[in-house]
């Protein structure tokens, strides 16, 4: 499997340029059974980001299309996952968001992550793919 972090769902969301229908054709993909996760994480983000950027009805919305999805696992954060988290801050100076999405893809043995945030450069076991250059 392969690890999604929030900007790509952000990104499909309110992006009305080529790489919001990138990130839309991903969204599709996984909808036709190919294997993708995230943390349970995505669904605060998104549904806040939403909801600062468009209202409140869009971020209930984006919350149910994202929990609609078929064919997609989100992962638990429990203290293992605080724990590593804590790990890589201190390693690599990540954000905790970030730290929280890398440790849940590392501990689940994901070891790619489609971002296009380059923080996730920071870590060698987890190979970042920008959404430009994912191949559906």
């Amino acid at each position: 499997m392969t690890y999604l972090d929030t900007n790509i769902f952000i990104r499909a969301f309110l992006d009305l340029t080529e790489k919001g229908d990138k990130a839309r054709d991903l969204i599709s993909s996984i909808l036709n059974n190919k294997r993708f996760s995230t943390s349970v994480l995505t669904y605060d983000e998104l549904v806040w980001v939403i909801r600062k950027s468009v209202g409140v009805r869009e971020s209930i919305q984006a919350g149910k299309n994202l929990l609609a999805i078929t064919n997609f696992r989100f992962i638990s954060i429990d203290k293992l996952v605080l724990s590593k988290t804590q790990q890589l801050i201190e390693s690599t100076s990540l954000k905790p968001r970030d730290a929280v999405h890398a440790a849940a893809a590392l501990l689940n043995g994901e070891i790619e992550i489609i971002s296009d945030d380059a923080d996730f450069d920071k870590i060698k076991e987890l190979k970042r793919i920008s959404l430009e250059k994912f191949k559906i």
